[in-house]
């Protein structure tokens, strides 16, 4: 059986917690240095995108604020091209995309648990 919405919703909010578990008291330059730090949050990043790719259109359509296609795309750019990560870039969309995306999915959640 596939996770349900509220099953992905969920590993969504996980990883992004786990991403700031991960970062904080951190820097770009830690990202840059620390290929274990750079391999997690790639896989974080990556388990976002493969949730986001289930969230049916209307609820994403409810939330501009995110790049939605990006998000879909950035899996794929991970994992194939992984020989080019740019840590730099992905520190970007961690410090810009992630409250967004939390403050979509906090928003969700209460309104499926109606």
């Amino acid at each position: 059986m596939p996770p349900s919405l509220a099953d992905r919703l969920g590993h969504i909010a996980v990883a992004i917690q786990n991403i700031r578990d991960a970062i904080s008291d951190r820097d770009v330059s830690d990202l840059r240095s620390d290929p274990v730090l750079l391999a997690a949050i790639e896989r974080f990043l990556e388990r976002i995108s493969e949730a986001s790719r289930h969230i049916p259109q209307d609820l994403k359509d409810s939330e501009t604020n995110i790049k939605w296609r990006r998000l879909a795309d950035l899996g794929n750019w991970l994992r194939h091209g992984y020989h080019s990560t740019d840590a730099g870039l992905l520190w970007e969309m961690v410090q810009r995309d992630l409250e967004p995306l939390d403050q979509f999915i906090i928003r969700v959640s209460k309104e499926n648990d109606r």
